[in-house]
């Protein structure tokens, strides 16, 4: 300092800074009395004003203490601190500047100095010297302090200042330390325009197998950026080589190669080479195996050659000629399409034969490619890997030479067509049927019973059995259903009628028939006046078949020979009709003994009939038991009387279900009461009534109730009411047991025979029922026939009740109330009350 600064300097000193003085002056070489001298200087409100005093005190501290660091930083951010708000220009800026480099004659191994200086080089401005800072800076710290000196010196260079060949340099510089980093550098070389360099240092990424993304960025996504980056600009980039490249790709990256072909293509087409760009196009569709990529760069090529033909139909110096030919070029290119596609299924499935059929169908209007399709269509499909019937393929094949006029090319395209190894007999078998049918088509007859003999033939020595897949399908076809069935109805219509029986009875030998070749075979039999035959043909089919697969043989058989003899052959037919009963199930029994019982009403007894018919109600299935039951009544009216149904109403009231049990005794109440059996009736209403719920069967007690309004008085009436109730209190009862038995958890069958409920309610139907003895106190499955005379007349029956009920003479006089309301609702005419006499009704109970 010199002598008058100095001397100012000692006059301002204070008694607090004299004391400090003192304090240095006795421990010179102590930091800490000299950061509280600093501290005591710095709270002064003049030093504020006036730093170069404070600078001094820090000069003098730094003479004493050149090695302190915290001496040194505090002084230097101090001074930064008062620099930085004044002028670049300022000398205070480059006394500044040397201060920082008189600091790092001791602190050139401090980071946080280094940091700081550089912080203050680049707020000046000054590029060239703060660049050095920086390189000076790299060399004197360790390299493990880098880290915090390449930020700094990357943000100066790209974002403070544009100086792209500096900022690419010092770049490259700092991938050597940090390479990961290496998607930052491509970017900032995208941002300033240098392309060919960032396409090679992504191509550089992308090779490297080792490289990882801080981005987070797939070794595809990277590619992708490639592709588009140098497919966008062919021009900016010349340091790669393109083609190469995305061929690269495509053997790379499968599932994108609709893309990477569209950005070759799109590469030529910006480098002005449009020819070039139709050929990768051509070679992109021609070399997918995905509709997906197919319609990718379809879609692409069809969008450049309108783009193409638009802005030469927009010039005005383009000969017309040429803009045809770019029409032409652009229809041709739709008009492919579908056979396009087609070869890009066939790429992705040469097996698939269906789409072999396509192509050929799409190649129709050109023979020669459409014979070329299905050479190539039956050279390539593998009948193991086959889609589609490979058969359907070869006879395509020789109907197109068919349809051409070729008859000796389509017989050799059948005769190769026959030795292919097909996975079905049935597909072989097709074929040899499609051959004959193709004779036939040309009327050559007796050569189309010739491939059918050959083709039914087995070969020698090759004879294996139909289920046998080791074998080949030349090996089994001989039991083919398809093809012999094709060979009798040829030997029906073009051959003879032994031929065409021998054909019938090798069909039977090989044991391959079915119920309908035996139909076949009956029906050429009876055309050929061979009645017998056909007999024997259907007894033939009768012993190979099982029911119900031989329901139809058997029907057929029957009528036809019924139709034939009538009733000539009575004994014979009855043995056909044992035979066929014999193992008959019941659910198709029902025709069979309705025609047996009408061949015996036609031609035998009326005893026999009706043995049938009883016969039949007991074997047909459950559901046809009531109309047969009611064809037997008819045919019993008819051929003995009325009166003979009876055994047979009783029969079926004990056999049928309760609901047609329920129908056939309203029918047999009304018989009797036509008969004037009037008793007979009543005790059969009263006897059905035990299955008739109230609540269920209206239409009986409706029945019952006209049926007494007609013939019965006030006392029947009361009684049919009476027992009304007591068959619905049995219901209500057995309805509340399983109701109680479902909530215990309990099934119907664990439930006690005998509880109190179910006491009481026997007790009261038992005192209700007008038969002899009373029925259950559960409503049996099946109910037995009361008869007529043994009716008990309510007076004659103990009514006395053990366990009834103590009634109040309220309750009494209400129930009295309830019946004769009940009776009342009923009009009866007063002349059937005058035509009854007192024997044919039931006494009052209260007699």
């Amino acid at each position: 300092m010199a002598a008058t600064e100095t001397d100012e300097f000692v006059e301002s000193l204070t008694e607090q800074d004299l004391a400090h003085e003192e304090e240095i002056l006795r421990n010179p070489f102590s930091i800490k009395h000299w950061m509280r001298y600093l501290d005591h200087l710095r709270s002064e409100k003049k030093y504020k004003k006036e730093p170069k005093r404070l600078y001094m005190v820090y000069e003098r501290a730094l003479k004493q203490l050149p090695g302190s660091y915290k001496l040194w930083h505090a002084y230097l951010v101090l001074r930064k601190g008062h620099v930085l708000k004044k002028s670049p220009k300022d000398p205070a800026v480059q006394e500044l500047f040397a201060t920082f480099e008189r600091s790092l004659v001791f602190m050139n191994k401090m980071p946080r100095i280094w940091i700081e200086y550089c912080d203050f080089a680049v707020k000046t401005g000054r590029v060239t010297q703060t660049r050095r800072i920086f390189d000076r800076a790299l060399r004197s710290l360790p390299i493990t302090q880098h880290n915090r000196i390449w930020p700094m010196y990357l943000n100066f260079v790209t974002k403070k200042h544009l100086i792209p060949e500096t900022a690419t340099r010092i770049y490259k510089r700092y991938l050597k330390l940090c390479p990961e980093n290496a998607e930052d550098f491509i970017e900032y070389l995208l941002s300033v325009g240098r392309l060919d360099e960032a396409a090679v240092r992504l191509a550089h990424l992308v090779n490297n197998e080792n490289f990882t993304s801080r981005k987070g960025k797939s070794n595809y996504v990277l590619w992708n950026e490639l592709c588009n980056l140098i497919s966008k600009n062919p021009k900016e980039v010349t340091s790669l080589d393109v083609d190469a490249i995305i061929r690269s790709g495509l053997r790379r990256y499968t599932d994108q190669i609709g893309a990477l072909w569209t950005s070759l293509a799109d590469y030529y087409v910006r480098s002005g080479l449009f020819e070039r760009s139709r050929d990768i196009y051509e070679e992109g569709i021609s070399s997918v195996t995905t509709v997906r990529d197919f319609s990718q760069i379809f879609d692409a090529y069809a969008q450049f050659e309108e783009a193409a033909l638009t802005k030469l139909m927009e010039s005005d110096d383009v000969d017309d000629l040429i803009i045809e030919m770019r029409l032409a070029r652009l229809e041709n290119l739709m008009e492919r399409r579908p056979l396009l596609l087609n070869s890009v299924l066939l790429r992705q499935n040469p097996h698939n034969v269906n789409e072999w059929l396509k192509r050929v169908d799409l190649l129709k209007e050109k023979p020669k490619e459409v014979i070329a399709a299905f050479t190539e269509g039956v050279q390539t499909v593998d009948p193991k890997q086959a889609v589609g019937k490979l058969n359907a393929l070869w006879v395509a094949f020789a109907k197109f030479y068919e349809d051409a006029g070729q008859l000796d090319d389509a017989r050799v395209i059948f005769e190769k067509s026959t030795h292919v190894p097909y996975m079905k007999v049935d597909d072989l078998g097709h074929v040899w049927c499609e051959w004959a049918e193709m004779e036939l088509r040309h009327k050559n007859y007796k050569e189309a019973l010739r491939l059918m003999y050959t083709a039914t033939t087995p070969p020698v020595g090759q004879r294996a059995a139909y289920s046998d897949d080791s074998a080949t399908v030349q090996a089994r076809l001989y039991k083919n259903l398809k093809l012999w069935s094709f060979y009798a109805d040829l030997e029906e219509s073009f051959g003879t009628y032994k031929s065409c029986k021998a054909v019938y009875d090798r069909i039977i030998d090989l044991k391959i028939a079915t119920p309908q070749i035996i139909m076949n075979y009956g029906i050429f039999l009876e055309e050929n006046q061979y009645f017998e035959e056909a007999f024997k043909a259907y007894e033939k089919g009768i012993s190979l078949f099982k029911w119900p697969h031989v329901f139809d043989l058997w029907n057929t058989y029957l009528a036809k020979f019924l139709e034939r003899y009538g009733g000539d052959k009575i004994e014979r037919a009855r043995d056909l009709f044992e035979q066929c009963l014999e193992t008959c199930p019941a659910q198709h029994a029902k025709n069979f003994y309705l025609l047996y019982a009408k061949l015996e009403e036609k031609h035998g007894a009326a005893r026999r009939s009706m043995n049938v018919y009883e016969r039949a109600c007991k074997a047909v299935d459950k559901k046809d038991q009531y109309q047969m039951f009611n064809i037997y009544i008819q045919k019993a009216a008819t051929l003995y009387g009325v009166t003979k149904t009876r055994p047979i109403f009783e029969a079926a009231m004990e056999v049928l279900p309760d609901a047609d049990a329920r129908q056939m005794g309203i029918r047999f109440a009304e018989l009797e009461t036509k008969l004037g059996e009037i008793d007979r009736a009543r005790a059969i209403y009263a006897h059905t009534s035990q299955i008739c719920d109230p609540r269920v069967s209206a239409d009986f007690w409706a029945a019952w109730k006209d049926f007494e309004v007609r013939h019965g008085n006030e006392d029947t009436i009361r009684e049919m009411l009476r027992v009304k109730r007591s068959v619905q209190a049995l219901y209500n009862t057995q309805f509340t047991a399983n109701l109680i038995a479902q909530q215990t958890q309990l099934t119907p069958s664990a439930i006690p025979e005998r509880t109190e409920t179910t006491a009481e309610a026997s007790e009261i139907a038992a005192a209700a029922v007008i038969s002899e003895p009373p029925p259950p106190p559960r409503r049996p499955d099946q109910v037995s026939f009361v008869r007529g005379d043994t009716l008990v007349q309510t007076h004659n029956m103990d009514t006395t009740n053990p366990d009834e009920i103590e009634l109040d003479e309220d309750d009494e006089e209400d129930n009295e109330k309830d019946e004769e309301m009940e009776v009342e609702k009923v009009t009866i005419p007063t002349e059937v009350f005058g035509s009854l006499k007192p024997d044919d009704v039931g006494a009052d109970e209260d007699e």
